[in-house]
């Protein structure tokens, strides 16, 4: 990396559906548990440049597995 690439990140932000887990307990969401190992498709930018869209989103979408991520007690 040179030093115009350290001072300048390349940071994309951007959204993509995926299949979620929630748990309800007595009308009150109690957890939620995020399936993050499915591939993004589709994804939106939310903020930064969009022209690095695609390298961003082969950067996470690497085959590699993920646990998913829960919320909640």
């Amino acid at each position: 990396m040179n030093d115009t690439e350290s001072s300048n990140p390349r940071r994309v932000v951007f959204s993509y559906l995926v299949p979620v887990h929630v748990e309800v307990e007595d009308g009150l969401v109690v957890a939620v548990t995020v399936i993050d190992e499915t591939p993004v498709r589709n994804p939106a930018v939310v903020e930064g440049d969009p022209g690095y869209l695609g390298e961003a989103v082969a950067a996470v979408d690497d085959g590699q597995e993920w646990p998913s991520w829960s919320f909640g007690y």
